[in-house]
């Protein structure tokens, strides 16, 4: 028998714990949020881990990890600013960078090409930043743990990373479309 499904559901389970995340900010209770997204990021890496290690990559699983991801993040972010955990600016940039990318690259797939994503450098240094940074916000809230100018030092890299690597995103897939339409010119000359 087959375990390859094991990521898709894994991933899954992710985008289902995002409701308690949320539940649990908004009641107050972030010794009980910081456990459940620290679930929920041990499961990232573990459907990564089983992708990779056993080549179980599906279409399916190509769309609902970064879904949960993001999902994920944006619902964190929000639930936190509404609580006053973070600046509300911050949650907005966040969550607005990914509503760009996606309807980028929702409109590239069906204006011009299928879209073969695969992040950058900079867009994984930012998500690291982004986990980092709630992760961070959740424990001082609970635990009064790591110091607020740690906190700070994390929201500063989360802004710097989600403009860069925004700002890279629009840039390189424009100039991919540019070149689609390039080459979708020439061949239609021949």
């Amino acid at each position: 028998m087959s375990l390859r499904w094991l990521p898709n559901a894994i991933s899954v389970f992710r985008i289902v714990l995002v409701v308690p995340v949320v539940v649990f900010i908004l009641d107050g209770r972030f010794g009980e949020a910081l456990t459940v997204y620290f679930v929920a990021g041990i499961s990232d890496g573990v459907d990564g881990f089983l992708a990779r290690r056993f080549n179980w990559h599906t279409r399916l699983g190509a769309l609902l990890d970064p879904i949960a991801d993001k999902l994920l993040v944006a619902c964190s972010y929000l639930t936190l600013a509404w609580v006053s955990q973070i600046p509300t600016w911050l949650a907005v940039v966040v969550v607005l960078r990914d509503v760009v990318i996606l309807g980028g690259a929702t409109a590239y797939n069906f204006l011009i090409a299928p879209v073969q994503g695969e992040p950058t450098r900079i867009s994984k240094l930012n998500t690291i930043l982004e986990i980092l940074f709630v992760t961070a916000v959740l424990a001082r809230a609970a635990l009064d743990w790591p110091a607020a100018e740690i906190v700070m030092v994390l929201g500063a890299g989360v802004f710097v990373t989600v403009v860069i690597s925004g700002a890279d995103y629009v840039v390189a897939w424009s100039q991919r479309a540019r070149e689609e339409a390039a080459q979708k010119g020439d061949s239609s000359e021949g």
